[in-house]
């Protein structure tokens, strides 16, 4: 099972066979979730974006046909079910405010230091498109390229939110203390 070839799961998944898909969702569903909480900043939010884009990807998988990484094709709709979220969400301003305002996504426990706290705590409060663009390229090693077609946005537009996103974390992290 664990050895188990990815294309032989999603040929099978393809076939209608959950368990197939089940175990695609296992190899993926950390990721998936990982990015979701980094583009919203709410667990919850991350949750119900992870689900539906597990959703949309049993709904949509005759239609992967393997010219891209499978984790890259889920991350697109991934994002794509974050960036419908947000849109349908008339609330965004409150909640990055509110996800600001509360202590960051990682546990004390599991920072070593207050310096990454707060870094994580400054990608929350960055402007949904600086941080959309931040997470997927920073964080995940997406081109630009990439990040923009994930997006939506031109590829200039992608490199402008990054530039934007270093800029707005380096007067967070000097106005903190953390700046080098």
């Amino acid at each position: 099972m664990a050895g188990e070839d990815e294309a032989e799961l999603i040929a099978r998944a393809q076939q209608a066979d959950p368990t197939a898909f089940e175990r695609l969702y296992r190899r993926h569903i950390d990721r998936v979730y990982g990015l979701c909480l980094r583009m919203t900043g709410e667990r919850g939010e991350a949750e119900d974006c992870a689900q539906e884009a597990f959703i949309q990807a049993w709904r949509k998988l005759d239609r992967f046909r393997g010219d891209s990484a499978f984790s890259t094709w889920l991350h697109r709709i991934a994002v794509n079910a974050v960036l419908g979220r947000m849109r349908k969400s008339k609330r965004e301003h409150d909640r990055i405010q509110v996800a600001a305002e509360r202590e960051t996504a990682i546990p004390a426990a599991l920072a070593d230091d207050a310096g990454l706290r707060d870094v994580a705590a400054a990608v929350d409060r960055l402007p949904p498109g600086a941080r959309h663009v931040f997470v997927l390229y920073a964080v995940y090693g997406y081109s630009h390229e990439e990040a923009s077609s994930m997006l939506g946005i031109a590829v200039g537009t992608s490199k402008a939110q990054m530039h934007r996103a270093r800029r707005l974390l380096s007067q967070a992290l000097d106005r903190e203390g953390c700046g080098t």
